[in-house]
């Protein structure tokens, strides 16, 4: 073992977090998000399956940006409130059409994100030019038939048979959809499509660019799907806390 591997063996990424509770996970995940572009006013619902069975989902009433853990709402896999102070937007049944026909998905995000919904309204998928966009390996799959809020049940099962087994899909003229099997893989995957979304953007701005190799691509997003890039989580939830602690409570 090399001087460089002893060193990593004994020493961490980083301080490690204190303990959250799965509320303040999802309330951690929605601000971090909506500073990286899932910023649509109201809009979007980010739901966490607990071992249970029920769900945890941020209210309706309150932007991403302020949701505190105690603002975190419960409900049961057929959309009812459990639990919490305030309502649940109406676009759930998304959500809960999604919990019931992938078991393997633990965290699900919807919004509007700035880049991302701008592939959606081009129903296109943005092509990967850099390291960076490709941390996330699969073809992203588009739901082309958008017919009016995801609040219809119809509509949502659509969509969720058009994700079929991707682990992201732009729902045309409308936003984005992400899944993940926990928070921290939530939050990698839906930091790196709002990446790829903008780079994407621009390049295509200044003319013609060269996608990165498929090959390369699902190399270096297959690192990604056990293990989440190591530390971002960590890193982003210490600086939320540096910005407002006050999310925990």
């Amino acid at each position: 073992m090399s001087t460089t591997e002893i060193h990593r063996a004994r020493n961490p990424i980083a301080p490690p977090l204190q303990h959250l509770s799965p509320e303040a996970e999802v309330a951690l995940l929605a601000r971090m998000l909506y500073r990286e572009g899932y910023d649509d006013h109201l809009a979007g619902h980010i739901t966490s399956r607990q071992p249970d069975g029920s769900l945890l989902v941020n209210p309706f009433g309150l932007t991403w940006e302020e949701v505190k853990a105690s603002d975190i709402m419960r409900i049961d896999p057929e959309g009812h409130v459990i639990d919490g102070p305030w309502t649940v937007n109406p676009a759930i049944v998304l959500h809960v059409e999604l919990h019931k026909a992938r078991p393997d998905i633990g965290v699900a995000v919807h919004n509007h994100p700035r880049w991302g919904t701008i592939w959606a309204d081009l129903q296109r998928i943005p092509p990967v030019y850099d390291q960076t966009s490709a941390m996330v390996a699969g073809e992203i799959a588009m739901f082309g038939e958008y017919r009016g809020n995801v609040a219809d049940e119809v509509n949502a099962r659509k969509a969720v048979a058009a994700l079929g087994k991707a682990r992201i899909a732009l729902l045309a003229n409308h936003g984005v959809l992400v899944v993940a099997s926990d928070i921290r893989q939530a939050h990698h995957r839906a930091v790196i499509l709002e990446w790829r979304s903008r780079q994407a953007w621009h390049v295509e701005a200044l003319g013609s660019g060269v996608a990165l190799d498929p090959k390369v691509h699902q190399q270096v997003g297959g690192n990604y799907d056990l293990q989440s890039f190591p530390g971002l989580w960590e890193a982003m939830v210490r600086h939320e806390l540096r910005v407002d602690h006050t999310v925990l409570d």
